[in-house]
């Protein structure tokens, strides 16, 4: 019988079977994935005729369609919906696939060919979009240690593999902590707690079959718990354990495996004659070097750390009133900001965020989407692997584009976080194929679930990547999409935020859950002046985090990463009551893989660009600027990773931005 995630999909667009789909599958299906790509992969580097572009590169590309097919589906349900079984397999198949893909990227009859095109590159009479497909895939190889020969060769092997199970032991502890731990609250505990704070907490009682209400270490409710909760010793016992993750002793910690991770790195970048890991990854980047990112993050800390301090004597003060005459502590910044926030812009969370509803969020970003790039999404109802998840299908013009699945509500099974992912990526060889997009969230459930602003900006985020996703119009699957430099790849996501603060979406969307109201002007004007509030904080507890991880990676690896990142908060002058916004043993975009190694400052170099895009369109027609819609569109959004990503930002702008923009958007530049 054909194992339903290698059948020949019979569904919508392809989507895969879910309902078909047991976790007794994957197992095999892999199996016999490895044994077909290998196959592919012996047949290119074994090929007796020269080596030519289609019989080598579009030959790697047409490759692995089974193996696609598998870790899609596995890798979407093992973040978001996991389970036993499932953990399992991922500690299963880590180094598993380590082994092989170390196998690929080594195979020196396949460097060869690969490296003979390389060097005949100026004769072949490549179009653009090929040459940038070349030079990336032989640059690919180079950087996986194709090169090395001998006892390096091997080491680089056991190195892959050995971080491959690393990353995945850390996630899984991460979410055993995250999932494990709950504070039960009694009715008393529940007082001052407006109402969507106390719904969210019963909810979660519910889950955790816990007889009563709970607090959970989700964002989505220890945020607001933090927030509001008058209750000073509750909130420094979830805030202790929200930020002990990964870090509480005996199987979960993490810190052994983040020491261990940083010195397999840097044994890595020595083997490939790199000074530090650091070095080595940011090569391909916009950045290019640690030295540019340090002067990034430096250029902002010195601004955010100057109106942090100031904001923290306001708070302690405010503290003192209520007669607790002790420091400020990072439990207590949440509650007196957002008191702060009530009094001097009269804007109250709980007032506000009725008016947020997720479904009108949804709806907005979708609007916006139409109103910008002409794409109409309509429900489409077809199995998908957990029962909250939610499909359209995108058209413009009447033709498919793609297909968009959201993924909302936070569940003790889902990792903590935010983020997109493609099931299946745009291409157009070895044939056409239509992208089908996820976006996973952690907001509490509710009837009707309601968000905060920062919620709201979530999600116009990762529909932003989605539309990267979506939009993308190349022919190679490997420069598809997101499929470009790590500190390039924010830009779509962060730019698209901005439109959430369009005065007129959010008339038009930010509507009362009960009455229908739209949202008053008064409070619309509030919530556009408190855009910017608290930002001190929220750049301090973001930059700390990048230096942190750039220290890490910079030099000779740690053996304490404790220790080193206490050394760097130090020298910072970390302020006392501001903690990082992620520790390292908690550190996912760091440890969980080396996606965000040495590049957690991204989202910062992004922001720099994506206040000077938006720029760009209120200084022509105003949000919905057809033409500057347009051109981000054909200059960026369509792209990919198919040229050189500061290229692209001068196509669609005319030039580079400086860090002035950022500042400005963050209303840091009298802080300066």
């Amino acid at each position: 019988m054909t194992n339903p995630i290698l059948s020949d999909w019979q569904t919508p667009f392809q989507i895969a079977p879910f309902d078909m789909i047991s976790d007794e599958d994957f197992a095999p299906a892999l199996d016999e994935a490895l044994i077909a790509h290998q196959a592919e992969i012996d047949a290119i580097a074994g090929n007796p005729d020269p080596a030519t572009f289609s019989n080598t590169v579009e030959a790697l590309e047409a490759a692995g369609e089974a193996m696609d097919k598998v870790l899609s589906v596995f890798f979407s349900v093992a973040g978001a919906d996991s389970n036993q079984a499932r953990e399992q397999l991922q500690r299963d198949f880590s180094p598993k696939l380590a082994a092989h893909f170390s196998e690929i990227s080594s195979n020196k009859a396949l460097f060869a060919r690969v490296a003979d095109l390389w060097a005949r590159k100026d004769d072949l009479g490549l179009a653009d979009e090929q040459a940038r497909v070349l030079m990336l895939t032989h640059r690919g190889f180079v950087r996986s240690g194709a090169a090395l020969e001998g006892a390096d060769d091997d080491r680089m092997k056991a190195i892959k593999a050995r971080l491959a199970v690393l990353g995945t032991n850390f996630t899984q502890n991460l979410l055993a902590d995250e999932r494990d731990w709950f504070m039960p609250l009694t009715e008393e505990d529940l007082e001052g707690l407006p109402g969507f704070v106390v719904d969210a907490a019963r909810a979660a009682g519910v889950e955790k079959e816990a007889g009563g209400p709970v607090v959970t270490l989700s964002r989505s409710l220890i945020v607001p718990f933090l927030q509001f909760s008058p209750r000073r010793d509750l909130r420094e016992k979830a805030y202790q354990a929200w930020t002990a993750r990964g870090a509480n002793g005996g199987e979960t910690d993490n810190r052994a495996i983040a020491a261990e991770t940083l010195q397999l790195r840097q044994e890595r970048a020595k083997l490939l004659g790199y000074d530090s890991f650091a070095a080595y990854k940011l090569e391909p980047e916009m950045a290019k070097t640690p030295d540019a990112v340090r002067k990034l993050l430096m250029d902002v800390w010195g601004p955010a750390r100057a109106r942090a301090e100031a904001d923290a004597d306001v708070l302690e003060a405010m503290m003192r009133q209520d007669g607790i005459n002790a420091e400020l502590e990072p439990w207590d910044w949440r509650y007196y900001s957002e008191k702060r926030r009530k009094a001097e812009h009269d804007l109250d969370e709980a007032t506000l965020k009725p008016y947020l509803q997720l479904d009108r969020m949804i709806e907005a970003a979708f609007s916006c989407a139409t109103r910008l790039f002409g794409l109409e999404f309509t429900p489409l109802d077809v199995p998908l692997y957990h029962p909250d998840c939610r499909a359209w299908d995108v058209t413009r013009d009447g033709e498919h584009v793609a297909v968009f699945i959201g993924d909302y509500f936070a569940r003790g099974s889902k990792r903590s976080g935010a983020w997109c992912s493609a099931m299946r990526s745009q291409a157009k060889f070895p044939k056409v194929q239509t992208p089908i997009v996820i976006n996973v969230c952690n907001f509490a459930k509710g009837d009707p679930a309601l968000l905060s602003y920062d919620d709201a900006r979530t999600l116009f985020h990762e529909f932003g990547h989605a539309l990267h996703q979506m939009l993308s119009n190349v022919t190679y699957d490997s420069i598809s999409g997101t499929s470009v430099a790590r500190d390039f790849v924010e830009l779509p996501s962060q730019l698209y935020e901005h439109w959430l603060e369009v005065p007129e979406v959010l008339t038009e969307f930010a509507t009362h859950a009960e009455t229908g109201a739209a949202m008053p002007q008064a409070m619309l004007d509030k919530v556009l002046e408190a855009a910017n509030f608290d930002q001190g904080f929220g750049t301090v507890e973001y930059v700390a985090s990048a230096l942190v991880d750039l220290a890490f990676h910079e030099g000779d690896a740690p053996a304490d990463p404790m220790a080193k990142q206490a050394e760097v908060l130090a020298d910072l002058g970390m302020p006392h009551a501001i903690g990082m916004r992620h520790a390292t043993p908690h550190f996912a975009h760091v440890f969980a893989g080396d996606g965000y190694s040495s590049g957690y400052y991204s989202y910062m170099w992004s922001e720099v660009m994506d206040a000077d895009a938006f720029a760009a369109f209120e200084e022509a027609g105003g949000a919905f600027d057809t033409e500057r819609a347009k051109a981000l569109e054909d200059n960026i959004l369509s792209t990919g990773g198919s040229k050189d990503p500061a290229d692209l930002y001068t196509a669609f702008r005319g030039r580079l931005p400086g860090v002035e923009a950022l500042l400005k958007g963050r209303g840091l530049l009298d802080a300066a």
